[in-house]
């Protein structure tokens, strides 16, 4: 697709900064329901399960809709698509904050999933407007800015909850969107849109995944309570499948498919698929049970932490995962994607097990999700690298784009089936999981990461990583 050329260095730098304190109150909407997981679950009266769906419909919604968003960004401007996109991300946060219970939460949080797209389409506005030295500066400024963000709201959703309400950890970050949109509207010059493509938006596809998801999490969401109901369960299962084979067919048959199913073919990118998304259900693991094992107050386990200290807790992960990405990159450079996915496996494996053994103090769990967190960040790294260096330069978006789709889809599952163990793991009568199910939850993610290894070694042969 060609574009309309704009001049460079259009761009003010009041116009990127605002466009960073978009990306840095974005960052702190997207991080609130982390550390607050458990008191959402006290105060909205959810299951385990519950608590899993609500901590992922987020994500999901942004894995359907930033494919989208870059086309459309493409074609009608990015400048345009972003502001209408945040418009409705500012539409999730008012809704969140004023749900009054959990399907209305959900709700808030499926709109606020649109924030995902913002991302490519700050990219698109930095290289319209901006020379190509200059660019890389201002996209990793932005970058850097949405994860201090994330950063942000992980230490002040606790502290905000505890001492106003949870209505407004999502209203504060929320306004914060809404001048952050206006000023961005304000200084930011427009651009040109691309010319028109000659095939649209698969929008059949688009619908028939989010139905698929949506589905999947519904079964595994729902699997402790109608396991003694199989005919329900049966009749989601084809349900599933009836949805998922839909999607195949209208994938292989699209002009302009939202997921290119024959780039699966390449033994480079579905290796890479499959790695992310089975080291992403791993990670997952330690993402949902952490926050949950320092909420709760069992038995000779758990600590009866606040949604404060949780987060305080969760910081050192956070910055650990920070840093996985430049780290990632350079060790990708000097030993070569497999070996540093093969390391990462090994030791996101390794804390995860470790945590299945020793959760008696505080650190043990800190310096465990610390572990999991720089695992996850190097192994990603190495594997979009080595995928976009694996393929045609003009495969490049299309390929990543299938490994950052399945990555969102391994936590959406990890988190599902951790949340389901602990759901089953409570008694009845109790709140409390048994700390068997935790232990569970950890044994198995380490285990499905270990399983990693049998591909990591078949991978990096004949690729250009």
């Amino acid at each position: 697709m060609t574009t309309t050329p704009v001049a460079p260095a259009t761009m003010r730098k009041s116009a990127l900064w605002a466009l960073g304190l978009l990306a840095l109150a974005t960052g702190a909407l997207e991080s609130v329901v982390t550390p607050t997981l458990p008191l959402l679950q006290r105060e909205l009266d959810m299951s385990p399960a519950q608590g899993a769906l609500l901590s992922i419909v987020l994500l999901i919604t942004g894995a359907l809709v930033t494919p989208v968003a870059g086309k459309l960004g493409d074609r009608y401007g990015g400048k345009r698509m972003l502001i209408r996109l945040m418009t409705v991300v500012c539409a999730g946060g008012l809704v969140s904050a004023l749900a009054p219970n959990l399907p209305v939460l959900l709700l808030g949080q499926v709109l606020q999933g649109a924030m995902v797209g913002a991302l490519p389409l700050s990219f698109i506005l930095v290289r319209k407007h901006l020379p190509a030295d200059r660019s890389k500066v201002a996209i990793g400024v932005v970058s850097g800015l949405f994860v201090g963000g994330g950063m942000a709201g992980t230490l002040s959703a606790g502290p905000v909850a505890e001492q106003l309400s949870r209505h407004w950890m999502f209203a504060l970050p929320t306004f914060a969107v809404i001048a952050a949109t206006a000023l961005l509207g304000r200084l930011m010059p427009d651009d040109q849109p691309g010319h028109p493509r000659e095939s649209g938006i698969d929008w059949a596809g688009l619908a028939l995944l989010s139905l698929t998801l949506v589905t999947l999490m519904l079964v595994l969401a729902l699997a402790p309570e109608i396991a003694a109901q199989p005919l329900v369960l049966a009749g989601l299962l084809v349900l599933l499948a009836a949805f998922a084979t839909g999607w195949v067919a209208v994938e292989r048959r699209a002009a302009s498919p939202m997921v290119d199913l024959t780039m699966l073919a390449q033994p480079a990118v579905w290796k890479s698929c499959l790695l992310t998304f089975v080291i992403c259900v791993g990670t997952s693991g330690a993402l949902y049970l952490v926050p949950q094992l320092f909420a709760v107050s069992g038995d000779g386990y758990g600590f009866g932490a606040g949604a404060t200290q949780i987060g305080f807790y969760l910081l050192p992960g956070a910055v650990a995962a920070t840093l996985a990405g430049p780290l990632g990159g350079l060790a990708t450079r000097r030993f070569g994607s497999r070996a540093v996915v093969a390391s990462g496996a090994v030791l996101l494996a390794v804390g995860l097990l470790a945590m299945a053994a020793v959760h008696t103090e505080v650190w043990h769990l800190i310096v465990g999700k610390a572990l999991v967190g720089l695992a996850n960040g190097l192994c990603i790294t190495a594997m979009v690298t080595s995928t976009a260096t694996s393929v045609d330069e003009g495969d490049t978006g299309i390929a990543t784009g299938l490994v950052l789709v399945t990555r969102v889809l391994g936590f959406a599952v990890g988190v599902q089936v951790c949340g389901a163990i602990l759901t089953a793991g409570t008694l009845p009568g109790s709140d409390v999981p048994a700390e068997s199910a935790f232990v569970t939850g950890f044994v198995i993610a380490g285990a499905v990461t270990a399983l990693s290894l049998l591909v990591v070694r078949t991978t990096g042969k004949g690729t250009r990583s």
